[in-house]
């Protein structure tokens, strides 16, 4: 600071008539130190340098005194001191660095922002404060008005080929006269994104590559755009343009924005090897002002290659359903299941089938029955065929076959359930006795319906008759009046049931009626062939009670068959008293079979009294009789002689039988009593019934056995 003292004024006294009696003095803030008065002369002086920015102006007070008597010859007296002002102060932007953001492409004139530069000076002295802005850097894209600094644009920018811009600012004071001072400022203009860019492929055609064994949803390749837009406005949305086949799809990655290629329908090498799609790409956000900039969505060309598999064999058809009529003979045609090697090489096909014992595939796949086929028994077989390729065994495919098997009316009608039927002794004529029903195993397309006849043999049977309901059932009447149960115990009638199928059947059924002696409410007491109490509905205790009875006759079975065991362990059988008649001891060892010499085995064969009747016209019952008529010839025949083998091997290999060789056994019981044998083993069964006169001639022991048998036959006639 320039300490050089300067004279501001002078204070005087009207009073002072200059004979230098006066003494001037300086009070208040400053005197002494700023300003300093000359006590004689009244002048006042600056002691430094005065700035008006820091302090405009000084209140001070002045005091004149008289030197000779000391006392001030006036009051003191106030007066101002003001610091004019000089141009001494540059302008200074107070708020840099400035820092703008403005849209890009924005039209001219478009207020971009405001800068303010202050002058300390005194604004009111002269043009020392007054400011004139201007653009030293940043043409010829912006402008400044002069006096208000507000920043303008003055021409379209892109921010894809420049996004910010630094201005300089220049304030001048004096309004930009000579000897005027300067300030500047910098400011940094940022252009934001407008969506004025659409995206475009990166390359015009891409080639890809899918399995032909690729699941949907499968990635098969990325396409790629750019946009020179930034943030939302770069979003993009990829999308298939002309693919008929709706087999791909392009999905965006949102971080990414590239498009991702995935496959939506299975595709097959064999039906189309390669597929030729156009992608299209645009942005996702477009605001309407600027559409114009997005007219035509950019493209690229997507060529798809498929890749050919070794693929299994492929059936014609997902399942297979065949139709077979049952009891065809074995090999009869089923049908035929084809299938394909769906790649280029066609490889012959072998077939199986996995799963059916009664069925079997030749290699044209042909299916055969190889056993039986009964409906009955199984309507429907799910059979498993597979095909293999011959070339290449890992590839197998299996396909579902259905057999149905359809109903021949094989199958004869029968009762529908086993009838306990009984008739009263006093029953009167026309009395319904029994409602029977049928049942057919065979299927039907209509409904069953069922006949009822009695057979030929029983139509004139004048005990019962039949009368069809026409309803699938049948009432058994009595056809006379009144029934003995001593005289006729037993009554049996042939039913004749038919079926309604094609060809219609017959079958033959037997109903067993008993004559009961009932009561007054028509309930059986007793019946015939019967020593229990029979009664149409059985009590819970009457069948605990047959049970009871089951369980004591097995017991009493396993009893006996126990005791026989034991018997046929003893160690010597021969003591038995059982084997006397068929046992021959002899005190030496014997020589093995040659001992058979020993005696004459013609003396054993006797004479048999055969029953006279007429002989069964089934083959079982004529072997049956010849076998029994060999045993009553003697040893000449080839069956006794076969028989007589077949005891000899049971006692060489039996572990109980004594060591004797001696030991024979023969099988004919000898002639006997004069009735010859009682034994139901030795009676002959006949179609048609014996006649048992015979027996009332045995003695009175038979006459029991002779009436009953006797009431049989007539009974049955």
């Amino acid at each position: 600071m320039n300490t050089t003292r300067h004279l501001i004024g002078r204070l005087r006294s009207d009073l002072d008539n200059g004979n230098n009696s006066f003494q001037y003095r300086l009070l208040g803030a400053g005197a002494g130190s700023i300003f300093d008065i000359d006590d004689s002369t009244g002048d006042i002086y600056a002691n430094q340098r005065l700035d008006r920015e820091e302090q405009s102006l000084y209140i001070l007070r002045a005091q004149v005194i008289d030197s000779t008597t000391g006392r001030a010859v006036e009051p003191e007296s106030e007066f101002v001191i003001r610091v004019s002002d000089i141009n001494d102060n540059e302008p200074k932007f107070l708020d840099e660095p400035y820092e703008a953001m403005v849209p890009e492409m924005s039209p001219e004139g478009t207020f971009v922002t405001q800068v303010t530069a202050s002058d300390a000076d005194d604004p009111a002295s002269g043009n020392n404060a007054r400011l004139l802005y201007s653009l030293l850097q940043g043409q010829p894209y912006f402008s400044v008005e002069p006096t208000t600094g507000i920043i303008r644009i003055s021409s379209k920018m892109d921010r894809e080929l420049q996004d910010e811009y630094w201005l300089i600012i220049q304030a001048k004071d004096m309004i930009g006269q000579h000897g005027a001072l300067s300030g500047t400022a910098s400011v940094l203009i940022k252009l934001s994104d407008i969506n004025d860019n659409k995206p475009i492929f990166k390359d015009s055609f891409y080639r890809l590559t899918v399995s032909e064994s690729a699941p949907t949803g499968t990635t098969i390749g990325k396409i790629t755009a750019y946009d020179n837009d930034i943030g939302e406005n770069a979003e993009m949305d990829y999308f298939i343009e002309d693919d008929d086949s709706l087999t791909f799809d392009i999905i965006t990655n949102n971080e990414t924005q590239e498009g991702i290629v995935i496959l939506k329908k299975e595709v097959d090498f064999e039906q189309q090897s390669h597929y030729n799609i156009r992608a299209k790409v645009r942005n996702h956000h477009v605001e309407e002002n600027l559409r114009n900039y997005h007219m035509e969505a950019s493209s690229t060309f997507i060529r798809v290659q498929v890749e050919d598999l070794d693929e299994p064999p492929v059936f014609l058809f997902p399942y297979y359903a065949f139709k077979v009529f049952e009891g065809n003979p074995n090999g009869s045609f089923i049908g035929i299941v084809s299938a394909i090697d769906p790649d280029q090489k066609k490889s012959p096909i072998r077939y199986s089938i996995t799963k059916g014992k009664v069925f079997s595939v030749y290699d044209d796949g042909t299916i055969i029955n190889t056993g039986e086929l009964d409906r009955e028994i199984s309507a429907w077989y799910n059979l498993s065929v597979t095909a293999t390729e011959r070339d290449n065994v890992q590839q197998i495919s299996s396909v579902p076959v259905y057999v149905q098997v359809l109903n021949i009316n094989d199958h004869a009608p029968e009762f529908l359930q086993y009838y306990e039927t009984y008739v009263c002794e006093n029953a009167e004529y026309g009395q319904i006795i029994q409602t029977i029903s049928a049942m057919d195993r065979d299927e039907s397309v209509e409904d069953h319906h069922f006949y009822f006849n009695l057979s030929v043999e029983d139509t004139s049977n004048s005990s019962f008759t039949i009368t069809d309901n026409q309803n699938d059932t049948a009432v058994i009447l009595t056809n006379r009046t009144g029934f003995s149960l001593q005289e006729d115990p037993v009554f049996y009638i042939t039913i004749l049931i038919a079926d309604n199928g094609i060809p219609p059947l017959t079958s033959t059924n037997t109903l067993t009626i008993y004559v009961c002696d009932c009561d007054d409410n028509g309930s059986a007491q007793t019946c015939s062939n019967k020593n229990l109490i029979l009664s149409m509905g059985f009590g819970i205790e009457i069948i605990i009670a047959i049970l009871i009875c089951i369980v004591l006759i097995i017991g009493f079975i396993f009893l006996m068959l126990a005791l026989k065991q034991r018997r046929k362990q003893t160690l010597f059988p021969e003591k038995s008293e059982e084997f006397r008649a068929n046992i021959f001891r002899y005190d030496d060892e014997g020589g093995g079979e040659e001992d058979t010499e020993a005696f004459d085995i013609v003396e054993l064969r006797h004479s048999a009294t055969k029953r006279e009747g007429k002989a069964r016209k089934t083959t079982s019952s004529e072997i049956r009789s010849l076998y029994r008529q060999s045993l009553q010839v003697g040893p000449d025949s080839a069956v006794f002689r076969k028989f007589i083998l077949e005891k000899l091997e049971e006692a060489n290999t039996d572990p109980c039988a004594p060591p004797f060789d001696s030991l024979q056994t023969y099988a004919f019981e000898g002639t006997g009593s004069l009735a010859s044998s009682l034994s139901s083993l030795n009676s002959e069964v006949t179609e048609q019934d014996e006649i048992f006169d015979y027996l009332n001639d045995l003695g009175p022991r038979f006459k029991r056995l002779a009436y009953i048998f006797g009431s049989s036959v007539q009974s049955n006639k």
